[in-house]
């Protein structure tokens, strides 16, 4: 699939993002696909290649690019070297769900005047932070996301007065939350406080555990990737995607 990189100018500057198309002439839907904790790197360009051949412009942006010219994280020891989480967890805490929302608006106008690209809703999918990200941004600009994806996504229920959960309400997109097992950034506990607060709200959802580790989706988290379970999460992207989006 025709991979390109590009950048988006943004209220904060200048969000480096890498953007892959189907072959032929489209125009196709559109999703934005949040990397995990690591940030962008070669392993979701191949997994962007990978969901652009079901028939999507895929949109993978660089969440970290406030942070100009970060050195990136090699996913081996990215948790285990304590200066390379502190750094790491350092980076996350920045991205605030405002940030989120105004960085999303700006991904969607980007994608929404390309000329492969057809409709004014899009698709969100997201891995880790990234899940989380998804879920929060079908919360923020309900008017603009048709299907939000998070697989292995932490922080989806917390104690927070800015729980994802509890913009429920505010959600017209149509949720699928692929979780880890045995995952103390979203629990079976929480997944059962989640799936209640969206069927409470009638959107349409599904919420269900992987018998995999948290991780399991993308192949350079090393010890976690499950490549049945990886299989499982692309299945379900192509059926909800299909259903939402085409």
């Amino acid at each position: 699939m025709p991979i390109t990189k590009d950048s988006i100018t943004t209220a904060d500057g200048s969000c480096a993002v890498t953007v892959a198309t189907p072959e032929g002439t489209g125009p196709w839907p559109a999703v934005v696909m949040y990397p995990d904790a690591g940030g962008p790197r070669q392993t979701f360009d191949d997994m962007a290649a990978r969901l652009a051949a079901l028939g999507y412009v895929v949109l993978v942006p660089d969440i970290y690019y406030r942070d100009a010219g970060w050195a990136p994280f090699d996913m081996a020891t990215a948790f285990s070297d304590e200066t390379e989480r502190a750094r790491l967890f350092g980076m996350m805490r920045k991205v605030t769900q405002d940030i989120m929302a105004a960085d999303a608006a700006a991904f969607f106008d980007y994608l929404a005047a390309r000329p492969e690209v057809r409709g004014d809703k899009f698709g969100t999918t997201g891995y880790c932070m990234g899940g989380r990200t998804s879920v929060v941004i079908a919360g923020k600009l309900p008017d603009r996301v048709a299907a939000a994806m998070s697989f292995h996504g932490g922080g989806l229920v917390t104690d927070t007065d800015d729980s994802p959960h509890l913009n429920a309400g505010r959600i017209s997109a149509v949720v699928y939350v692929g979780a880890a097992e045995n995952d103390g950034s979203f629990t079976a506990e929480q997944g059962e406080i989640l799936d209640r607060a969206l069927t409470d709200a009638g959107v349409e959802h599904t919420v269900e555990f992987y018998p995999a580790a948290h991780g399991f989706a993308v192949p350079d988290n090393a010890g976690a990737y499950d490549e049945a379970a990886a299989q499982r999460h692309w299945e379900a992207m192509e059926r909800v995607f299909g259903a939402a989006l085409k």
